[in-house]
């Protein structure tokens, strides 16, 4: 990303206009609630809803600098591809995860090095040079219309200071307008992606009466409401769509509603091969993890179980993510791999163990494993102190610290796929483009097997650790490059693993030995995202929304989680909102009481997984969904429910500035001026 608005101006400008609110005098935002409140704020700008989706790289250019970022063309290609149709709502939230701002130091500093006299100025006659031979190159026409400006130039110099003010104070009255238009407006922030602050003004739930299971009576609404429990508004809300469907399911402390996984009497008898594997967190709240084939050479009885890698050395101090849910869906190949038939999933379950038993044909398998996210998440506290590293002895040689080198082991254990104690090529291959993004070629893993220590053409242990120690030395114990290897790999300063959780399969057949290997590291999208929604269909109970018979929630229960599932039969987009406003003691994968999904013609989406926060106590699940009225659906004919939002002629008077002033600055920022200062270093 290139130039972005100073952190501190734009936060500085949230806080003042929320600080207005009544709900956040008494119960202050979080950064999370923060980034989200932007997000909207700068999606309004653009577009009359966040349901509204981005059809151009116009759209996203202006979108993007409304949320202070300043997009060069080459990241507007890397999320807008050849392929891109459309981009939603979550989508930009993504990408503003990933392209963080420039505080104004930095945007001071890029300006800094074309500052030959350091007196705050630019020469036209460097400007022109830059701006029209360098980078992302500008048009001399666009060039005069920069220099031509009043404010910021004078006597042939490009006054940059000025400029950098006059940017900062545009963007901060930009997303002030957006964002107050957002506190007036209760019922825009009601329809918008991830509006959870419009939920209760309570932090804590309140008790409330145990609703009837399944469907909510009007008269269950009824005592919610007289007896003025802090949600009656939000249930009054919800009458006046024009229908709604729920779902409760209360489980028990340790609930054991399905039967327990039970091995095979005879399993031990049988052939067994293992793999593991690993989900890992990514930046942007995405899980990806290895996927593998597998191969059975006649009809047999298979036994496949899932869990979670335990690497705690301590005896009773078991690893921290074992209370990470995993399951493992089965598919088979049909034809070729694009054609892939959903056989079963691990829905037994003894203690963190997954498992499945049943008969399967002679054939080639895909195993995706899956996590629903509840509980592998962003960490959000802050280290207080950093691990060290390496160190040096009395005679100057650099080594490992011995708590870098024990987190080293548990990372062999954790890339070791087959648990034979070496590391192959492919193996290797794996944690690399994990850590780096690049595979090792055969050439330079030949001189990798004669300089470190390898058995069988494999590396070892010591020699995993020699590695690293001679990555050290190359950068002459300067630990960075090691921590972007520890952070890829989920682990956080403290070298504690939080963003990822290791976990092992197992497979037994009866009549023949099972192969497996591990194919692809990829999001857990694409066939686990089908593999779960036919999963839900074919298992789930299902509830069609009264006045829209094309709209069918399904909701699976199993011991640990509960998932749901929309399915739309129409022709037509439906837009969903959902609603946990009324569970106890539950957590679900998106962060939030309150969003919305939007489920294409013809097709089912996971709307949500739900797991309790605490497994020990009782847990409720209330998921009330509902259409908004005069938003196009199955049924609905078209509108919208929104007033206009805020236009850019709104912005631009908002901000105080000239048209011309408000378009050269886009024209100039939206050619990535500070990435042209870099190339012009």
């Amino acid at each position: 990303m290139a130039i972005s608005p100073g952190s501190d101006a734009a936060f500085s400008s949230q806080k003042s206009t929320l600080s207005e609110s009544p709900r956040s005098k008494r119960f202050p935002l979080t950064e999370e609630e923060i980034f989200y409140m932007n997000c909207r704020a700068a999606y309004l700008t653009v577009f009359k809803s966040s349901l509204e989706n981005i059809i151009s790289k116009d759209q996203l250019y202006l979108a993007l600098q409304h949320a202070g970022r300043n997009p060069s063309q080459k990241t507007i290609n890397k999320y807008w591809t050849p392929q891109t149709a459309k981009l939603n709502f979550d989508d930009f939230c993504i990408i503003l995860r990933k392209e963080k701002p420039t505080s104004k130091a930095e945007l001071l500093k890029s300006f800094k090095q074309l500052d030959v006299n350091d007196d705050g100025s630019i020469l036209h006659t460097d400007l022109y040079k830059l701006l029209t031979k360098r980078g992302e190159k500008m048009t001399r026409e666009e060039v005069n219309a920069i220099v031509n400006l009043a404010d910021v130039n004078a006597d042939g110099k490009f006054d940059y200071i000025k400029f950098c003010k006059l940017y900062l104070t545009t963007n901060e009255q930009c997303l002030k307008t957006a964002l107050e238009k957002l506190e007036v407006d209760s019922k825009l922030k009601r329809q918008h992606f991830g509006s959870h602050i419009e939920a209760s003004p309570e932090r804590e739930p309140s008790p409330v009466p145990k609703p009837s299971p399944r469907i909510m009576r009007r008269s269950d609404e009824d005592t919610f409401t007289n007896k003025g429990d802090t949600r009656s508004s939000f249930l009054a809300t919800t009458r006046k769509f024009k229908t709604s469907v729920s779902f409760t399911v209360t489980m028990g402390a340790n609930s054991n509603r399905n039967s327990k996984l039970t091995e095979p009497n005879s399993v031990k008898e049988w052939q067994c091969v293992q793999s593991k594997g690993c989900f890992f967190l990514e930046e942007d709240g995405e899980i990806v993890s290895h996927q593998y084939r597998m191969q059975i050479a006649q009809r047999c009885m298979v036994y496949l179980t899932i869990k979670p890698l335990n690497l705690s050395q301590a005896e009773g101090k078991p690893s921290p993510w074992l209370s990470v849910d995993t399951a493992l869906y089965i598919l088979k190949e049909n034809e070729s791999q694009a054609n892939l038939q959903l056989m079963c999933f691990t829905e037994l379950q003894n203690r963190e163990v997954f498992g499945w038993t049943g008969e399967l044909a002679p054939g080639m398998y895909w195993l995706i494993p899956s996590t629903t996210g509840c509980r592998l998440r962003k960490e959000g506290r802050a280290v207080a102190e950093e691990a060290q590293l390496v160190y040096r002895d009395e005679a100057g040689e650099l080594l490992l610290t011995q708590e870098f080198r024990s987190t080293l082991s548990d990372i062999f254990e954790v890339i070791d796929l087959d648990g034979n104690g070496l590391l192959s090529l492919e193996e290797y291959n794996f944690f690399e483009l994990r850590t780096s993004g690049e595979k090792c070629d055969e050439d330079a893993w030949a001189v990798c097997r004669e300089n470190f220590d390898t058995k069988k053409n494999e590396l070892t242990r010591r020699g995993f650790m020699d590695l690293n120690l001679m990555e050290a030395n190359d950068r002459e114990g300067d630990p960075r490059d090691l921590w972007v290897t520890l952070h890829a790999m989920g682990y956080n300063k403290a070298l504690e693993l939080t963003e990822a959780c290791p976990f092992v399969i197992d497979v037994y057949a009866d009549k023949c030995k099972p192969r497996i290997k591990a194919v692809h590291m990829e999001a857990c999208s694409g066939q686990l995202e089908k593999a779960i929604c036919k999963s839900v269909l074919s298992k789930g109970d299902a509830k069609v929304m009264d006045g829209y018979e094309d709209i069918i929630v399904h909701t699976y229960t199993c011991d640990t989680w509960i998932t749901s599932v929309i399915e739309n039969k129409s022709d037509n987009k439906a837009i969903i909102h959902i609603s946990n406003e009324l569970s106890r003691n539950c957590v679900n994968n998106r962060g939030l009481n309150i969003f919305a999904v939007e489920v294409a013609p013809k097709s089912a989406m996971v709307c949500q997984h739900v797991m309790p926060l605490n497994g020990q106590q009782e847990w409720m699940s209330h998921s009330w969904s509902w259409c908004p009225p005069a938003w196009p659906c199955s049924c609905s004919s078209p509108g919208t429910a929104f007033p206009p939002s805020p236009t850019l002629a709104v912005v631009r008077q908002a901000a105080k500035i000239g048209a011309t002033a408000w378009s050269w600055i886009l024209s100039i920022l939206g050619r990535g001026l500070l990435a042209q200062c870099t190339i012009a270093q």
